[in-house]
């Protein structure tokens, strides 16, 4: 694989700010940071790609074992087609204006240090969701979006991939620049934009489980 050196250079360019407001310090990427389904026609390079791959890299993940694996292929390549077909049509209709689709999955065991055997993993699934954080976040720092997605078959993308059953097949990634959303019908197009999110106070607590948490979404 290739590895940056003194003479690479990389294009970043700073995600435009939300209207999101944080209640506590943290930096703007994390608050700035949101999924449109609106792309523009702009096509993705391998090399900027592999920098989001690279910052996949450095997720951390139980007994360093690294499960998480990625599929991609970019608009205009002949797998591209191949990569759309397993997403449901609701996404389908709005992914496959990306630049490029990205399988996620995660291979389900490993071999501890100091062993010789594999054993399951508790944990894969985490930590690929781990490293996808780190992808989606390099992503809007690079200036482009990443949108997660659960809907999809499954087992479509298993046999059109040739996955075995050792991984799981967790998320496909939709990642293109913002456009101005022209591609979407007129209801998705009204929802073309920052979603909120719970306050603190709903989903951490100092001490024992709290009853709140039963009733938090």
């Amino acid at each position: 694989m290739p590895r940056c050196n003194e003479r690479d250079t990389v294009t970043v360019q700073t995600s435009p700010r939300t209207n999101r407001v944080a209640d506590h310090p943290a930096e703007r990427i994390f608050v700035d940071r949101w999924s449109p389904r609106g792309f523009s026609q702009e096509q993705i390079s391998e090399g900027e790609l592999r920098t989001l791959f690279e910052a996949a890299r450095w997720a951390p993940s139980a007994y360093n074992s690294q499960p998480w694996r990625f599929l991609y292929a970019l608009r205009g390549e002949a797998d591209f087609d191949t990569f759309v077909a397993p997403l449901i049509e609701f996404n389908r209709g709005w992914a496959q204006h990306a630049a490029a689709l990205i399988y996620l999955l995660s291979k389900k065991e490993f071999t501890p240090p100091g062993k010789t055997e594999a054993q399951f993993s508790r944990t894969h699934s985490f930590d690929a969701g781990a490293a996808w954080a780190n992808f989606a976040n390099q992503a809007a720092i690079s200036g482009w979006a990443a949108h997660g997605m659960s809907g999809f078959d499954v087992e479509k993308a298993r046999t059109l991939f040739g996955v075995p059953q050792g991984f799981d097949i967790e998320i496909v990634v939709a990642l293109g620049r913002k456009g101005d959303g022209a591609h979407l019908a007129p209801a998705l197009l009204q929802r073309e934009q920052p979603s909120p999110r719970a306050s603190v106070d709903e989903f951490a607590a100092r001490g024992l489980f709290p009853q709140r948490f039963e009733v938090a979404r």
